[in-house]
Order: C-alpha cells, then sequence, then structure tokens
C-alpha cells in the first residue's frame, strides 16, 4: 500500500481489528455513520454491511477512485473527498440530525481532529477514534495524574471517554513505529459544569495549561493580557473561586476550573 507521510497515513489492514471496531461501533440500520479517513476501506465494507447510513470522509484524492469503485454502488455509502477540519457536520449530515463517528485518525492531527469534532458536538452523538496509545492514554487520564492535561480536560467536559484497546503495530500497512489505542467518546448532554460563556472557558482552559511546569498564578499572569484583567483582579477571582493560587492546572477539578472561569468571566 503506497502511503503519504504527508497525511500522516497507516492503514488498517485484514480483520480482526476492523471487526473488534465495528463491534465496539454496533451499528444500526436506521442510523447515519460518519467515517473519517477510511482509507483502502478495510471498516468501511464492514459498516456498510450493518446496512447503516455510512458517509466517508477522505481527504487522500488519490483513494477516492478506489473507494468509489469499491463501494460507489451500495446505496448506503456516500464518499465525500474533503477535510474533516473544513467539513461542516450539520450540512453533511443532512437529511439526518446527529450520527456518530468513527476514525482512523493520523497522529500529527489527533488533537487539531478532536477540537473540531467537539466544536461541532451539535451533529455528534459518540466518537469512537483510533489514536495513538500516549494520546489515548492523556485523553483519559484523571486530575491529578501526570498525564493530566489541556487535551483531557477539553474532551471530559464536553464528552465521557473510556479507552477500549489497544491496536498493535503489526495491523497497518505501513507498520508505524508506535502502538494506537481505540477510545470512546460519548457526548455529555450537559457540559460537566455550567459556564457563563464557553470561548471564555475554552481560552482559559488553554491558557492554564500553557506552561505545565508552572503555577496557576504564574500561567495566568502570563495570559492576562488575552483576558484584559489585571493582578488584583486575577487574585480576587482565585480567591471567589476558592483555588490556591499557587496550584497547578493539572490539580483542578473541571467543576473548579469552570467555577474560575465564570468569576473571571464576571471581571471582564
Amino acid at each position: 500500500m503506497h502511503a503519504k507521510k504527508s497525511l500522516g497515513q497507516n492503514f488498517l489492514v485484514g480483520t480482526h481489528y476492523p471487526e473488534r471496531i465495528l463491534a465496539s461501533v454496533a451499528p444500526q440500520s436506521s442510523e447515519t455513520i460518519i467515517e473519517i479517513g477510511p482509507g483502502h476501506g478495510a471498516l468501511t465494507e464492514l459498516l456498510i454491511a450493518t446496512q447503516a447510513n455510512i458517509i466517508a470522509v477522505e481527504l487522500d484524492r488519490d483513494l477516492i477512485p478506489e473507494l468509489q469503485a469499491r463501494f460507489g454502488s451500495a446505496p448506503n455509502f456516500r464518499l465525500i473527498e474533503g477535510d474533516a477540519l473544513a467539513v461542516n457536520f450539520g450540512e453533511l449530515l443532512q437529511p439526518a440530525t446527529a450520527a456518530r463517528v468513527v476514525a482512523n485518525l493520523p497522529y500529527y492531527i489527533s488533537t487539531a481532529i478532536l477540537q473540531r469534532l467537539i466544536e461541532q458536538r451539535a451533529h455528534i452523538r459518540e466518537m469512537t477514534l483510533m489514536l495513538q496509545r500516549e494520546v489515548v492514554e492523556r485523553i483519559v487520564a484523571r486530575p491529578g495524574g501526570k498525564e493530566y492535561g489541556y487535551l483531557a480536560a477539553l474532551v471530559q467536559f464536553f464528552c465521557e471517554t473510556k479507552k477500549l484497546f489497544d491496536v498493535p503495530p503489526g495491523a497497518f500497512r505501513p507498520i508505524p513505529k508506535v502502538t494506537s489505542s481505540i477510545v470512546q467518546l460519548r457526548v455529555r448532554e450537559q457540559t460537566v459544569a455550567a459556564v457563563a460563556d464557553e470561548p471564555f472557558f475554552l481560552a482559559l482552559l488553554s491558557s492554564i495549561f500553557a506552561q505545565r511546569r508552572k503555577t496557576l498564578w504564574n500561567n495566568l499572569r502570563a495570559a492576562k493580557g488575552k483576558f484584559n484583567l489585571d493582578d488584583l483582579q486575577l487574585r480576587a477571582a482565585l480567591t471567589a473561586a476558592n483555588i490556591d493560587a499557587q496550584r497547578r492546572a493539572e490539580t483542578l477539578t473541571l467543576e473548579e476550573t469552570a467555577q474560575l472561569s465564570n468569576q473571571l468571566w464576571e471581571l471582564t
């Protein structure tokens, strides 16, 4: 299989792991499944056989003719040539209103894709994603641990997370140097805690994790220009949220982070 390094391609082969992924998703015949990065169609073929409505989004134009030739005649299959980072899932899904996503994501772009999927979560109920194992460990990490950081906080605020199983390098062609894992993210009906302004909360989340070795206070001070706040206001918000300024961001619960965001938002 000819893979493009520029796209971070490693194609899933064989039947064992595609079948395990399919069993984890368990598509229903009446629902819509979006597959991001179908590659050569190892999982696509199994998805189509479930009679669910399959929408495949593939960035590599060289793979489009093969996918169209293999699956184009299936009445429940639609192939979109495009970048998942730019796709409007609401428009893509019509007439359906929501779908589940299955994806084998290139390692180099996994965080950006996760951010995009979360932005589009109004149209997504669940995501079953194959990522580098280290990325999955960061996604499912809990506050206080060394793996817990911005990615965990971002994903867990909006989704319930569950690591399912590992996929060894030998399941791919070409064979990567790392092990992959399957993670399932179920979009929450409500976020972990209420926030006064979601873009402000996301900006704060990014800021407090900017330098992991720095205290919460130092990271906040470094970003205060972004929020147009001074030191006194930062201190007041931390006090109101009952958070010690010398803590590090990875020790905060999501509820504490939301409370701090709301206190800071009131001062802007």
